[in-house]
């Protein structure tokens, strides 16, 4: 007999019978299921964030790590009177991430959790402003820096400051110490050393940095602190390059920023923000507030926000410590090796970073040693059509005439991941050798991108963190 009810079929409910709202505000209501449904199968269209290997960011979680998330969706960070524990964790957490970069006293030292690396670097470069201020500063400050991400432009614009990147020479690809005195004078804030180059993958030399500006003060008597973008080498120098020294135990390294998104293995959302002791974050910067149930300090540029990223990360912390971190990490790193050995295996290649621990973070990046008769936007595009979104770029100004790609490998990328990327790669040279593009792609031609890329070729000079 008919189902005299109506469909019973999720596709066949009315809801499902006309394409879905997108131009104002829905008038009418929809059953939970098919709005789920619409939602759910337009993402299909969105890449696979697996093969994605122009992000940074975390693409696999435990099914442990995915229930915290679920359980903590209600928890707001904030709200330290009505969630205690939340707060409690997240101090644990704070002090773990001190020890972890040799503060003096992770006991009495100042952090703070963050919804990602960019927004703890913003509160390292309030706090380096703040003390300029402090210690007498006038007029317009300055930060010293090499090629860095995005985030730093938006703190020097939205902050009003002026952010003084130094040009790459001859062959270098990083900041070199030789060139930071002739860029600092009295209204210098801050050098910032990136800790995980966005564009290579490389660290910068931060103890020789960090001498520069000891010998600078010296002879001048400029008093420069040192803040560090640790957004991806935070999570890996200390457990796969021990004795390379980078973190607190340089006295002038007064502030340290990292996404737990990234190399921490925390899910999207989470930040670190630690300084070197409590003397170096402004009082100015903290505020107490007592409309949420009790007084409490908060110096985030966010206020409400989720408090299940600050468990989940304290989750992982637990559950791997020192030595889980180190093996998995090094697993990554071995990946990585082995995907950099393949594609200098092919013969085109010249390898720029290839994973090696000492000198950078788990990617690898290179550019064309000779004409295939194709360019690196071509690849990029090829790609593609299998999957794997690979960024290409040009290098920073001085350098932007060359083009290059970089791979992040990430906890759940596999030898086998690797394997299959490599015979992709050979399969796309090929097709491009026998069906070359009528024209090469530039970078304007492959399209845009956003933060985090799921586009493999940006527009802009800072390619996807």
């Amino acid at each position: 007999m008919p189902d005299t009810e109506g469909p019973d079929d999720l596709f066949a409910l009315p809801g499902l019978s006309r394409t879905a709202p997108k131009r104002g505000f829905p008038e009418h209501e929809l059953v939970p299921q098919v709005a789920y449904e619409i939602v759910h199968d337009e993402l299909m269209l969105d890449g696979v964030s697996r093969t994605n290997l122009a992000t940074f960011c975390t693409t696999w979680v435990d099914d442990q790590a995915r229930r915290l998330m679920a359980e903590s969706l209600d928890k707001n960070i904030v709200d330290k009177d009505e969630y205690p524990q939340t707060a409690e964790l997240e101090r644990r957490a704070v002090r773990m991430v001190a020890d972890l970069w040799r503060a003096p006293d992770p006991a009495t030292t100042h952090g703070t959790s963050t919804t990602g690396s960019s927004e703890a670097a913003m509160l390292g470069g309030l706090a380096a402003k703040f003390r300029w201020r402090k210690r007498g500063g006038t007029g317009t400050p300055n930060f010293v820096c090499g090629p860095v991400q995005v985030c730093w432009e938006k703190f020097a614009r939205y902050f009003d400051v002026e952010i003084r990147q130094i040009p790459l020479r001859g062959d270098r690809l990083t900041m070199h110490p030789d060139d930071i005195a002739a860029h600092c004078d009295d209204n210098t804030i801050m050098v910032v050393a990136t800790f995980g180059q966005t564009f290579t993958g490389l660290y910068e030399d931060v103890a020789a940095i960090s001498a520069a500006l000891d010998k600078l003060q010296e002879t001048t008597d400029l008093d420069v602190p040192l803040h560090v973008d640790a957004a991806s080498g935070g999570f890996l120098a200390p457990f796969t390059a021990p004795d390379l020294i980078w973190d607190f135990r340089l006295a002038r390294v007064k502030s340290i920023n990292a996404s737990g998104h990234k190399t921490g293995l925390a899910p999207l959302g989470s930040g670190w923000a630690i300084w070197r002791e409590a003397s170096d974050l402004p009082e100015e910067l903290i505020f107490n507030v007592d409309y949420l149930g009790g007084s409490m300090a908060t110096f985030n540029l966010n206020f409400s926000r989720p408090g299940g990223q600050a468990i989940t990360q304290y989750y992982e912390f637990i559950r791997l410590g020192r030595t889980g971190y180190a093996r998995v990490q090094s697993a990554t790193y071995r990946v990585a090796q082995h995907l950099a050995a393949g594609l200098r295996g092919l013969g085109i290649f010249e390898m720029i970073h290839d994973g090696d621990p000492q000198r950078g973070i788990a990617a690898v990046s290179w550019r064309l040693s000779e004409d295939p008769g194709f360019n690196l936007y071509d690849l990029s595009d090829r790609l593609r059509t299998r999957g794997w979104l690979i960024a290409a770029y040009p290098l920073p100004a001085d350098r932007d005439d060359e083009t290059i790609m970089r791979a992040v490998l990430r906890h759940g990328f596999t030898i086998d991941m690797a394997d299959l990327l490599l015979a992709d790669l050979v399969r796309c040279m090929n097709q491009l050798q026998r069906r070359p593009f009528s024209t090469s792609l530039t970078r304007e031609d492959a399209g845009g991108f956003t933060h985090d890329a799921t586009a493999a070729v940006p527009t802009t000079s800072t390619p996807p963190r």
